[in-house]
């Protein structure tokens, strides 16, 4: 995989890329950059870390032209920046919060097509990949901003898909179920509960949480060759937690 990608936000994917001879460009909030440095350092010289507030039109420039100016052409974008909000009801939830969440999980994604668009034309075509959710495919009680901003990806990935499959960039989503990440372990606020203190997977197909590399090798095949026949293409690794409560073993 022989392409220049840029990663909003830190991704499991960022080593495997590397490794295969890939420049990757990791994008940051002030707050991980140090983090996001560490990483790119660690790396080596193919690797670079910028700072990147994915709501901010600015930053997104920024990032392309040092995408472009390290590596020569952008040709992969993967939107994973995202934030989830604490569990409450609709009535109760700050506008503030609302607005959050889609200016990170939506606007950010818009932002980012929009910004890569013309480099990926000057690169002869590229590879966008939207990060989604399986609440995209439902509704969820206590998580309306964040199910709402996950649907809202859905749509501007396909009108995406159509809009620039003439220039030769496919525009693809990865929606996953309950991986076992920050998101999940942690608490969205302080004093709060994670969510994984709520999620039980044994009923279903797979009886486990995701993992980062259930995620990553479906990023490495949409941005691969091997996915070059797919646009408009959504993924859902989320173990069967779709389809709801699986057979028992033996029945």
């Amino acid at each position: 995989m022989a392409a220049e990608r840029i990663a909003a936000r830190f991704s499991p994917a960022t080593r495997r890329w590397y490794a295969e001879g890939a420049t990757v460009v990791i994008g940051s909030t002030a707050g991980g950059l140090a983090r996001a440095e560490a990483l790119a350092t660690e790396l080596g010289d193919r690797a670079l870390a910028v700072c990147l507030d994915v709501a901010r039109e600015d930053d997104w420039a920024a990032a392309v032209a040092a995408a472009e100016q390290r590596s020569g052409r952008l040709t992969i974008l993967v939107n994973n920046a995202g934030v989830q909000n604490s569990a409450t009801t609709i009535e109760a939830t700050d506008p503030a919060v609302w607005d959050h969440t889609f200016a990170v999980n939506v606007t950010g994604q818009f932002l980012g097509i929009r910004a890569v668009t013309p480099a990926m034309r000057r690169a002869g075509g590229g590879v966008i990949v939207n990060i989604g959710s399986a609440m995209a495919y439902g509704g969820t009680a206590l998580y309306a901003p964040y199910a709402a901003a996950k649907w809202a990806v859905r749509g501007l990935t396909l009108s995406a898909a159509l809009e620039l499959g003439r220039d030769n960039i496919r525009v693809n989503a990865i929606h996953p179920g309950v991986v076992s990440t920050k998101l999940i372990n942690e608490p969205a606020t302080p004093g709060g509960r994670p969510i994984a203190d709520f999620y039980d997977p044994r009923p279903y197909a797979v009886p486990r949480l995701g993992e980062p590399a259930d995620v990553t090798a479906a990023l490495l095949y949409l941005t691969s060759g091997e996915a070059s026949f797919a646009t408009g293409a959504e993924l859902v690794p989320d173990g069967g937690l779709l389809l709801g409560p699986a057979l028992p073993a033996g029945v």
